[in-house]
């Protein structure tokens, strides 16, 4: 399962990518407007930062299919051909989908709550498909299962789209989906730090660093022990 951030606060998407084997970056509207900066002066500090081959996913705001593939063709210059369109589906999305495989740009269908629009997403050309996992939970859906369900219509139905996973709420959501090997999810980095939290892992690191300090004196490692 390739893992992707759910951000695009430069800082945040540094401190983690130091330590986390990260695939790229995801955004979408609502998280640009939480920075409260120009938006493709941000995303360029992404991209710069990622380098041209990591994934980038941004996505379209137009309403209408044109305007759509214009924010694209603005999104491709700015950031690359590579760059992931993320247009919902919804119509004028599908519309927009179409129109832009047949230039074969990279894209990521976005705000799916169901399986029939993951589908729909699919047979129109997208790449990845990002089912909303804790908000249809919200709905008084099962996200988990739908992600699953999602996934497993693609295979089914010999599509080269892929699930990637978006809203959660918890690391054990993400883990259900990295047991079931969907493609990929993009995480928070509050959930992101949570995969790798545990008490205990830090109560057994600190008796071993303790025991070592006291056979050899404080502050020693094996770098400069006798």
């Amino acid at each position: 399962m390739q893992l992707l951030i759910d951000d695009a606060n430069i800082v945040e998407i540094k401190k983690l990518a130091a330590f986390m084997p990260i695939d790229g970056v995801t955004t979408n509207p609502s998280i640009l407007a939480k920075n409260g900066k120009a938006p493709f002066s941000v995303l360029r500090e992404i991209r710069d930062f990622l380098g041209e081959k990591a994934m980038l996913h941004v996505q379209a705001v137009a309403a209408d299919a044109e305007g759509i593939v214009e924010d694209a063709h603005r999104i491709q210059r700015e950031l690359g051909e590579n760059t992931y369109i993320k247009i919902p589906v919804v119509d004028e999305g599908l519309k927009a989908i179409k129109m832009l495989k047949k230039e074969g740009a990279n894209i990521t269908a976005t705000a799916i709550y169901t399986q029939m629009q993951a589908f729909l997403a699919g047979k129109a050309g997208a790449d990845y498909a990002a089912p909303y996992v804790n908000r249809i939970d919200n709905l008084g859906a099962d996200g988990i299962r739908t992600a699953k369900a999602i996934h497993d219509i693609f295979k089914k139905n010999h599509l080269h789209t892929e699930v990637l996973a978006a809203s959660f709420k918890n690391s054990q959501q993400v883990l259900a989906l990295c047991e079931y090997g969907v493609g990929a999810a993009t995480v928070g980095p509050s959930v992101l730090r949570g995969l790798l939290k545990n008490d205990s892992v830090a109560a057994a690191v600190k008796a071993f660093t303790d025991d070592f300090e006291n056979l050899c004196g404080s502050g020693a490692t094996m770098a400069n022990c006798k």
